[in-house]
């Protein structure tokens, strides 16, 4: 059985032609929008590539079933969920600083 328990073999899998036939065909699948955002009612999609630019990374496949922990689940399309990337890192504990309370909110404003 396959194990993805290191970053190299982590790494390989997604430098895998296997994994981004399927990420592709799950983007596709989610309308290339956040399933996270469109559940909250709000809307996020993929960006457009602007000529002679390298296109921003938006939106990330996520898997629901981790690969370490499930690694026959990792080629599944139903395991995998498009979710942009401040979704994505709070699924992951990454980065994430909930927003700081302004603290001139009650001062006077002239």
């Amino acid at each position: 059985m396959i194990k993805y328990n290191t970053e190299a073999e982590k790494k390989a899998f997604y430098n895998s032609t296997a994994w981004r036939k399927l990420r592709q065909e799950a983007v596709k699948r989610d309308n290339y929008e956040c399933q996270e955002c469109k559940r909250q009612g709000l809307v996020h999609v993929d960006s457009v590539k602007e000529d002679g630019k390298k296109k921003p990374i938006e939106l990330n496949v996520h898997h629901k079933q981790e690969i370490e922990h499930h690694p026959k689940l990792a080629l599944v399309l139903s395991n995998l969920e498009t979710l942009c990337l401040f979704h994505h890192n709070v699924i992951h504990d990454k980065g994430y600083q909930p927003k700081k309370e302004n603290k001139w909110v009650h001062d006077e404003r002239w």
